[in-house]
């Protein structure tokens, strides 16, 4: 096949030597502030390809045209959702406080995969946790890991 038959954005990758970002299979279910996220990300990623395309960077070209096709799909599928106000049950963009069988209390915050930063107390709605607390209310026990979590409190943050 000749070459004049190829995409461009493969020989872009091809530069650099990258691979596209894989896309999750998940709902991409969001909260406003991961939808907001994600509108940033596509304003700073082409912000940075304007300044590469300036400079002619063709490996910075391909990188950030990369994570702009990412971005740019994660917003297309973005599924906006906000938790009812006073649900009793776990939901979607809920804070959860957790206590563990050994007094320890956590907190996390049900988000969406993107937004999801657990040393910054959000989970992900598709990990073990959130899956395992989906549906329950406070005075529940959710196990993951073989550790018994009861649930103590429910924000809408």
């Amino acid at each position: 096949m000749s070459r004049a038959f190829t995409r461009e954005e493969d020989s872009e990758n091809a530069i650099a030597g990258i691979g596209e970002r894989p896309i999750s299979t998940h709902r991409n279910l969001v909260t406003e502030r991961g939808l907001a996220q994600i509108e940033e990300n596509l304003a700073e990623l082409r912000d940075i390809l304007a300044k590469a395309e300036r400079r002619a960077d063709r490996e910075r070209i391909a990188v950030v045209s990369r994570d702009l096709r990412y971005w740019t799909a994660r917003r297309e599928s973005a599924e906006l959702s906000v938790p009812e106000p006073g649900s009793d049950l776990v939901r979607f963009g809920m804070g959860v406080t957790l206590e563990g069988d050994d007094g320890r209390k956590v907190h996390w915050k049900i988000v969406g995969e993107d937004e999801a930063d657990p040393a910054k107390g959000s989970i992900s709605h598709v990990s073990p946790m959130a899956m395992a607390l989906f549906g329950k209310k406070v005075g529940d026990v959710a196990s993951v890991n073989g550790k018994e979590w009861e649930i103590v409190k429910l924000s809408e943050s």
